[in-house]
């Protein structure tokens, strides 16, 4: 899953907010969560289907709330 951002700076407190989120062991799947420039790339592997839906339901409502929160604080100001 590609999910693009208006800038780099908020794919990056979009990824350090959602990294910190490890995949439990009992679910037998695993996440991968990549930053690229302005993007966040998230790639799942599961040996059963239930547990990669719940996984990538949890893994979207995360990133809503994310999204949200940072559309609420407006665009972020630059690190000097």
């Amino acid at each position: 899953l590609r999910v693009p951002f208006p800038s780099a700076r908020e794919a990056e407190i979009a990824f350090n907010s959602l990294r910190v989120d490890a995949e439990p062991r009992r679910g037998g799947t695993k996440r991968s969560l990549r930053l690229e420039t302005d993007a966040l790339l998230v790639h799942w592997v599961a040996k059963e289907a239930r547990s990669l839906r719940v996984s990538v339901n949890g893994f979207l409502e995360h990133l809503n709330l994310v999204v949200l929160t940072m559309e609420q604080f407006g665009p972020p100001v630059e690190q000097a």
